[in-house]
């Protein structure tokens, strides 16, 4: 295999459509205002680089981990590891490069942003080794990942964040990551089990009892942040789009199996992905002119 296809089964085992992900660390940015001046915008984006190296690195060790059940899923098992296209060694001896390298950046651009990306690293890792068989704390390990980009990009350009916004993060993050679990049990049905362990504890019953919870209170929690932002009553303009996003989503994982890749969901379902934009667009204006 020459060295460019191996360059770039490693590339691909970062995952990079997930990188979308890391777009948490945008919120700070627009809702400090701070989007107006140069410098703020680069280190956010430089803060997006720096997330999408470190989670990279860790979605291979992750691959490395789980490559023999990745093996045996139906979407998982073309993914290079689990096909045997790269050795577990050799992405390991990838991911310390990387992870490495990312480290190092990060402890030149910002400190604090150093510390919350080590701290990212060693949960997600935690996660991936031992925590994401915990049940409950698997999906809230997920959504704190969530919640440290979005502290990592508002500490690389030293702004104050929300509570409020951090709040809707965490609810957010964990309607998506209860939502992955619900599609893996309805995908996987009895062998989910047998693919991830974490499943046997729970049902899709017991999804849809959180999943009434979290999504009543993440659109609740997104009002009451609009109404008390302090700043300007215009941002509750914002609010249908939300609506419409959550209600959206929750319709392409009951109905279009695609509650298991958020990512994928937003890139492929133009609806889904206007309204987004939409959302970003509007707030942009609104903290602009009123904040």
């Amino acid at each position: 295999m020459s060295i460019a296809k191996k360059l770039y089964f490693f590339i691909v085992s970062m995952r990079p459509k997930q990188w979308i992900k890391n777009g948490f660390v945008f919120a700070g940015l627009i809702f400090s205002r701070s989007f107006l001046s140069v410098k703020p915008v680069l280190t956010t984006f430089f803060a997006f680089i720096l997330f999408s190296i470190i989670s990279g690195g860790v979605y291979i060790i992750n691959d490395v981990v789980d490559r023999k059940k990745d093996a045996m899923h139906p979407k998982k098992k073309t993914r290079p590891l689990a096909s045997g296209k790269i050795k577990a060694g050799e992405a390991l001896v990838f991911a310390a490069i990387v992870l490495g390298a990312g480290f190092c950046l990060s402890y030149i651009l910002s400190i604090s942003l150093f510390y919350i990306l080590v701290t990212y690293f060693l949960m997600t890792l935690a996660y991936s080794l031992k925590l994401k068989n915990i049940v409950i704390l698997d999906v809230i390990i997920i959504a704190m990942g969530f919640v440290l980009r979005t502290v990592g990009g508002a500490v690389a350009i030293q702004v104050t964040i929300s509570p409020w916004l951090i709040l809707c993060t965490t609810l957010l993050a964990l309607f998506l990551a209860l939502n992955k679990r619900k599609n893996e049990l309805l995908v996987l049905s009895d062998d989910a089990a047998h693919h991830r362990k974490i499943l046997e504890e729970y049902s899709p019953e017991l999804i849809d009892q959180m999943l009434s919870v979290v999504t009543s209170t993440t659109v609740m929690s997104y009002a009451l942040y609009t109404f008390n932002a302090g700043k300007s009553y215009y941002i509750m303009l914002t609010i249908p789009f939300v609506l419409y996003g959550i209600f959206r989503y929750q319709y392409l994982a009951s109905t279009k199996d695609m509650g298991g890749s958020p990512e994928m969901a937003l890139l492929k379902d133009k609806p889904l992905l206007i309204d987004v934009i939409l959302w970003i667009i509007t707030s942009i204006v609104i903290v602009w002119l009123f904040y």
